[in-house]
């Protein structure tokens, strides 16, 4: 009787095991707002200055996603359709003043039903407690980019360090526990950076004061045609904050910034931090004041600030992602996990004259996207298939061997992954949907669609204007062809299929949301959360009575 129990208990675990090693691990590492052309695997000339050599090596040893799309290119819908795999509408997601309903299903939480150890740690901005996952360890909103709080459970603890490389910390330290567990993992890795206000480690505070990044050639667009590009407050040299963002001081030999919106920010730092800060910066900010420039030489000198501080943030990034690649090679991990690097969504690094996203041009339409699993994926595949952030959570599940629910509206990559080919049957159009107006940056309500080479968008609820661009004869969308004769045809093809896209995505009709004012219902919503609150408090006192 011993033996025969012997041999059951060793054949149960060798079926732990071998379910285990079948299953990859999962690790997914996002960060806010990092720009595809700030990421040297996609060759850019902004990256050629400040290459991206560890995110590279995702890309080299697996595959990179040329055409990867968001659907609503803003922190918190894009996170919630990550998590879903859903549009924004199906969500309820839609904009930074919504609150996830964290309850609803998602890849994540399908996972961890199915065995796997789950986590989250950095980043969640999405209003709500995280569910679905066995440990998560997340900012404060936001996040700051110094000692930052970390919310883990009941507890909120404030910890001092630069936020990416402690970020890391917590993650590497999670995977040390996992390393010998009987289940596979899934780890996503959210880091703050490269968020406004780019403020780098100080380690990297003087990293590329000494280097000129090319300035893009639609740098002083007049807009000429385009009724919401012409009308939002995002412009570099006109609307970033002189302290806050481009952390510029007041006169030569003072270290107080220029206007700064948000001040507790830079609060922030230690006494020790604040003076290697200003340290770091006041020869170049007395420099800047020192220069007595003009309106074009201060806009350009902007403009190189903004990139000096962009790419310096970004190399912390980079770097802490090395990090975790090192760990997985020297822990015999790296055979069995899929490993993704991706963003939010795509940013404006100057195109347009702009910073910041939520555009349906291509900058921020379009995000990085490069993944690496050695068991299936070849290395240094390149897939032009058009991808969305709808995608993930199918993928996911596919690799994990769990049915993808028929609601997700995305599509396993895998096959794509495996063959670095675009299948015959996949998409030939993605749809986007823009809902965050009135809010900051005035940038405009939009949805439309793009195929390979046309584009067409509908900006509306206060102004009804549409815009339709010839991709592949201009790239940088500059010139809009909407009234062109010779286009007509392609634009009314394109409503049809937009048409198509909107059904298929089960969007309700544009009566029912084109005069909807969110920015009303999010404070009705939050004065139904403050009176919530404020009830449970005189209910926690008098019970404490």
């Amino acid at each position: 009787m011993r033996f025969f129990l012997q041999i059951l208990l060793i054949s149960i675990a060798a079926n732990v095991f071998a379910q285990k090693s079948d299953r990859p691990n999962i690790i997914y590492i996002m960060s806010d707002d990092h720009a595809l052309q700030a990421i040297s695997a996609y060759g850019h000339p902004v990256s050629d200055i400040a290459p991206t050599h560890n995110i590279d090596r995702i890309a080299k040893e697996g595959i990179k996603f040329d055409q990867s799309f968001v659907t609503n290119s803003l922190c918190g819908p894009s996170r919630a359709t990550m998590l879903t795999g859903k549009y924004s509408h199906k969500n309820g997601f839609k904009t930074n003043s919504d609150q996830f309903d964290a309850g609803q299903q998602t890849w994540i939480s399908i996972l961890q039903k199915q065995g796997y150890t789950t986590g989250v740690i950095g980043k969640w901005h999405l209003k709500s407690t995280p569910q679905g996952f066995d440990h998560w360890n997340i900012l404060n909103d936001q996040g700051e980019y110094f000692n930052p709080d970390f919310i883990s459970g009941e507890d909120t603890t404030y910890v001092e360090g630069y936020t990416t490389d402690l970020i890391t910390d917590y993650s590497l330290e999670w995977m040390e526990e996992q390393k010998n567990a009987d289940k596979p993992f899934a780890l996503l890795i959210h880091h703050k950076a490269p968020h406004r206000n780019w403020m780098p480690p100080i380690r990297y505070a003087n990293e590329f004061d000494n280097v000129e990044f090319p300035v893009p050639d639609n740098y002083f667009d007049d807009y000429e045609g385009r009724q919401a590009a012409a009308e939002q407050e995002m412009n570099i040299y006109k609307d970033a904050q002189e302290g806050h963002d481009l952390k510029m001081s007041v006169a030569v030999g003072s270290d107080e910034w220029r206007k700064d919106i948000w001040p507790h920010l830079f609060n922030r730092l230690t006494d020790v931090q604040k003076e290697a800060w200003h340290n770091a910066y006041r020869e170049k900010n007395d420099k800047m004041n020192a220069a007595n420039m003009d309106d074009k030489e201060m806009a350009l000198w902007k403009y190189q600030r903004y990139l000096q501080d962009y790419c310096a943030t970004v190399k912390a990034v980079d770097e802490n992602v090395g990090r975790v690649l090192d760990y997985l090679e020297e822990n015999g991990l790296a055979e069995n996990t899929i490993i993704v690097y991706t963003s939010d969504q795509g940013f404006y690094l100057g195109e347009h004259g702009w910073f910041d996203k939520r555009f349906m041009y291509e900058e921020s339409f379009k995000t990085p996207l490069v993944m690496r699993y050695p068991k299936e994926i070849k290395a240094g595949k390149t897939t032009q298939a058009m991808v969305q952030n709808i995608d993930y959570g199918p993928t996911f599940l596919d690799y994990a061997g769990v049915e993808v629910p028929e609601d997700m509206q995305g599509t396993s990559l895998r096959e794509v992954a495996k063959k670095g080919k675009t299948p015959k049957d996949w998409r030939k159009s993605v749809y986007y949907h823009y809902y965050e107006y009135p809010g900051f940056h005035k940038v405009k309500r939009q949805y439309g669609v793009r195929t390979d080479d046309y584009k067409l968008i509908h900006f509306y609820n206060n102004i009804d204007t549409y815009e339709f661009y010839d991709l592949k004869k201009d790239p940088s969308e500059m010139n809009n062809l909407i009234d062109d004769p010779k286009y007509q045809d392609k634009i009314e093809e394109l409503r049809v299929e937009l048409a198509r896209l909107m059904k298929e995505a089960d969007e309700p009709p544009y009566e029912e949301w084109k005069d909807t004012d969110y920015r009303k219902q999010a404070r009705k919503r939050k004065m139904r959360e403050k009176k919530l609150r404020e009830q449970q408090l005189k209910k926690q006192q008098l019970q404490n009575k």
